[in-house]
């Protein structure tokens, strides 16, 4: 039979109302008292409910993880890897990690996550772009927001992102010091940060290195940077412009999207065109060739989220700050010097 709150208290003979106290560390109990109790429940292998937490800190002892169905798949992992970030970053902690997902079409006529209707959960964390209905239905709540890979334009809460402007100076300087001067950029919503700030890197370089910028052979109007919608890019550019010599694409998906277009069209990788990614998804070892990219330490996004949302719970207020997560190059066989 499992350990109870008050088994604890009996052998420790303090109340249950004690006993809570010490697992939410408040610091109105004695150190004697709190020696005692932590002992007998080390004895006891007691390992407190979330009824036990709540009963003083009126807390829930649960974080939301939010995403929109569409980045909750399994050939695109991105946000999976973020989300496990977190949860083993909970791990060390008393908090849970709830994973819901809500349409990335939410509107009004859609129902929020029970874990919020219920109001079980002391924060939320939202990973990726969201509709605008979608944070202003959150903002009714009142609840402690972070966000990962994704800044609200209107609102200021504390983020974590990728620095994307760097990453794609990475990327687009890794083509250019291979020679390359006719360089594609491949994305998908362009009015998401993200991408947006990936774009800004690309022309960065070319400027830098004297290369006119060119619109003809830029696309940023895909609806989601998916697989598809990098194939259908790739042929969109490629059936009007002949010369171009490599590919950026904004992440690995569309990236591999514009691999299958040009194999599908007789191209060979990298001897007629180089490509290269962002983000580092496990698919990248499986492709041939191999794919070059920029590498997005996932983990340590979702630890990062995690961390500002237990602070601001902890603290009972929510700051405005942005975290950037740094990224780094990594040159597999899908790029080339020419």
């Amino acid at each position: 039979m499992a350990v109870t709150i008050k088994d604890v208290a009996l052998k420790a003979k303090v109340s249950t109302a004690t006993v809570s106290l010490v697992i939410n560390g408040n610091n109105r109990i004695s150190p004697e008292t709190k020696r005692k109790v932590l002992k007998v429940i080390k004895e006891l292998d007691y390992h407190p409910s979330k009824s036990a937490r709540d009963l003083v800190s009126q807390k829930t002892g649960n974080i939301g993880f939010l995403l929109t169905d569409d980045h909750f798949l399994r050939t695109e992992p991105f946000y999976t890897r973020i989300f496990l970030g977190s949860e083993f970053e909970a791990g060390n902690t008393n908090y849970y990690i709830l994973l819901a997902t809500v349409p990335s079409t939410y509107n009004n006529n859609n129902s929020l996550p029970r874990f919020i209707l219920e109001r079980s959960i002391d924060g939320l964390i939202v990973a990726g772009k969201v509709p605008e209905e979608l944070l202003s239905k959150l903002s009714e709540y009142k609840l402690p927001l972070t966000f990962v890979d994704y800044k609200p334009e209107r609102q200021k809460y504390p983020v974590v992102l990728i620095d994307n402007i760097h990453g794609g100076l990475l990327a687009t300087n890794h083509l250019i010091e291979y020679g390359h001067k006719k360089i594609a950029f491949i994305g998908g919503d362009i009015s998401h940060p993200s991408i947006r700030d990936r774009l800004t890197g690309y022309t960065r370089a070319l400027d830098n290195a004297g290369i006119n910028f060119n619109k003809n052979i830029i696309h940023t109007i895909s609806p989601y940077p998916d697989r598809q919608n990098g194939y259908d890019a790739a042929k969109s550019i490629f059936t009007k412009n002949k010369n171009i010599t490599a590919v950026f694409a904004c992440n690995d998906a569309m990236a591999i999207g514009v691999m299958h277009y040009l194999k599908d069209n007789g191209y060979s990788i990298p001897d007629d065109v180089s490509i290269i990614g962002f983000d580092d998804v496990e698919a990248d070892l499986l492709l041939d060739p191999p794919l070059s990219t920029i590498r997005v330490p996932k983990f340590d996004l979702g630890a990062e989220a995690f961390k500002i949302m237990k602070e601001s719970i902890q603290n009972k207020e929510t700051k405005s700050k942005i975290v950037l997560v740094p990224v780094e190059l990594i040159i597999r066989k899908s790029t080339r010097k020419i």
